[in-house]
């Protein structure tokens, strides 16, 4: 199924370009930033499948969408539960996302996509919220570590260390046991021994992330996607 994207948050295009990266079937024919810049691309109608955010620079998904004459089937995309509900008076969408959200329900977006030709289910507001936060046992003791604070997990030897924005954690484990405990749409492994917020990076230098007072190296393996996910090339 050939797809496009229309969203003009950065952050939010590299959830969705990992996402579909997962699936082999899924053919990514663009990104873009505004509904007009992506016009071209549409005008061919080789689109199957539109993710579409509903606020953007210039014109806004929905009213987009009404110019449309032969629309592709469409997952708009908000982070205001009330404009997914209002989005549904449309025909030509199938499904919504509530931002953020997780690959499990991204995952039945698609699978509604390529079942039907229109809607055919009401829309469940915030049924599948991704969580907020995880606890951890260190020392005998359960910590609570809220996901938007956690900056950098890292691994050495038997242990894995957890830096958030006020304190650090260390304790017996290893990064790929946490690589699937944490989300997706904001975690990334950008080291064989490093995770990282990617939401609260300052910088990218010399092979380097900047998170604060920290920097953490860029492994080359990672170092596309990394790029990928943020949005930019490299271009050295």
């Amino acid at each position: 199924m050939k797809c496009m994207i229309i969203e003009d948050e950065l952050p939010a295009q590299g959830v969705l370009r990992n996402y579909l990266a997962r699936l082999p079937e899924m053919e990514l024919l663009g990104c873009y930033q505004s509904a007009l810049d992506a016009h071209s691309q549409l005008k061919t109608g080789q689109t199957d499948l539109l993710f579409l955010d509903i606020e953007l620079p210039n014109i806004s998904g929905m009213d987009y969408l009404k110019t449309l004459n032969n629309p592709p089937k469409v997952i708009m995309t908000t982070a205001y539960p009330q404009y997914a509900v209002a989005s549904y008076d449309m025909d030509m969408i199938i499904d919504y996302l509530v931002k953020p959200f997780s690959f499990e329900r991204f995952l039945k977006a698609i699978n509604r996509a390529e079942g039907t030709s229109k809607k055919t289910v009401e829309p469940k507001v915030n049924s599948e919220e991704t969580p907020e936060s995880i606890f951890i046992n260190v020392d005998k003791q359960l910590h609570k570590i809220r996901f938007k604070d956690l900056l950098v997990v890292s691994s050495e030897r038997n242990y894995v260390s957890m830096q958030t924005t006020s304190k650090k954690y260390a304790f017996l484990g290893n990064l790929k046991d946490w690589k699937e405990k944490l989300p997706i749409e904001s975690f990334l492994q950008i080291h064989r021994s490093f995770m990282i917020n990617y939401k609260q990076i300052d910088g990218v230098k010399n092979n380097h992330v900047l998170l604060g007072n920290y920097k953490i190296p860029i492994g080359r393996k990672y170092k596309e996607q990394l790029l990928k996910t943020l949005g930019v090339f490299d271009n050295e």
